[in-house]
């Protein structure tokens, strides 16, 4: 049971970054905006936040440092896109590369360096009751931010009236600007949402999942959140649902590997991103139901008539 306990704990703690990076960037997309530079702005959070842990020995002060840094990174993103309409692709791909190479050259007087994780919740008397206690009452305060944050985007979206608009706009951004609904105040506003939760996602990984400094540790996850919000038809409680999904697949392979398995351990490696490839090359052939949910106006550029 004990094992069962922690192989459960270990995929809610592996799923969380991409359930928070997801999230944010569903957020995004909704709004018409394709940020591809998630995996950049994951690992600028991962390193921002480990560094300002480092630097004053508050790993709470380093998780504001991470929403913080991918905020920053993503208006960045939002100034060169929604300002000066450059193409919204190549910026993303861009800003990702300038994330991986950016992270490591600050991270390097970290590397080696111990890290301080984010404590977990303990409630007396809760989080001893078997089984249920730990999975509850006994995750780290991220994991319940990351519920919190589904829920509160999902009635956010389809329960307000400025959810609805931000839906709307993502549908037509000509018809939501004819209609005088400021489009580009929107969409600044959800893609720096999206920024500061990629950043939230880095955070994790180095104040929680592996409190330390690694290069390149994000280790493609920002490009698992992407797929994850086509897998969930940009629905947010299926994103939920796809995010421990893949969070088990991750952990899967790692214990797989752990219990002598006679498998190639560079298969079992590959694993996540093989079931990515499967996911994605599964939901295009369903082309009716990609097309119902996907917001019509996404990646295309919006210049406001002057």
């Amino acid at each position: 049971m004990d094992i069962t306990v922690n192989i459960l704990l270990t995929i809610a703690t592996a799923a969380t970054p991409l359930l928070i990076a997801a999230i944010g960037e569903l957020v995004v997309e909704r709004s018409g905006v394709l940020n591809l530079g998630v995996e950049g702005m994951m690992i600028m959070g991962a390193v921002g936040g480990f560094g300002a842990t480092y630097l004053t020995g508050s790993p709470w002060i380093g998780l504001l440092a991470a929403i913080a840094m991918g905020a920053v990174f993503s208006l960045l993103f939002a100034v060169m896109t929604l300002s000066l309409a450059t193409n919204q692709v190549a910026t993303g791909l861009s800003l990702t590369l300038l994330g991986l190479g950016l992270s490591g050259m600050m991270g390097t007087r970290f590397v080696g360096q111990p890290g301080e994780r984010l404590p977990n919740l303990y409630i007396p008397g809760l989080t001893e009751i078997p089984v249920v206690g730990r999975l509850l009452f006994g995750q780290d305060p991220i994991f319940y931010i990351s519920i919190a944050l589904t829920a509160a985007v999902m009635w956010f979206l389809f329960k307000t009236r400025t959810g609805l608009t931000l839906r709307s706009i993502g549908d037509s951004h000509t018809s939501a600007h004819a209609l005088g609904i400021k489009v580009i105040r929107y969409r600044y506003l959800a893609v720096i949402f999206g920024g500061a939760c990629a950043g939230l996602a880095g955070g994790h990984l180095s104040l929680v999942y592996t409190p330390q400094w690694v290069e390149n540790m994000s280790a493609g996850r920002g490009w698992i959140a992407l797929a994850l919000v086509v897998f969930a038809s940009w629905r947010p409680w299926r994103v939920l649902a796809g995010a421990y999904i893949f969070g088990a697949v991750w952990i899967g392979q790692l214990h797989a590997q752990a219990f002598g398995i006679p498998v190639p351990s560079q298969f079992l490696s590959s694993l996540p991103y093989l079931a990515t490839v499967v996911v994605l090359v599964l939901i295009s052939r369903n082309k009716r139901l990609t097309m119902m949910n996907t917001p019509a106006s996404l990646g295309q550029p919006f210049v406001p008539d002057r």
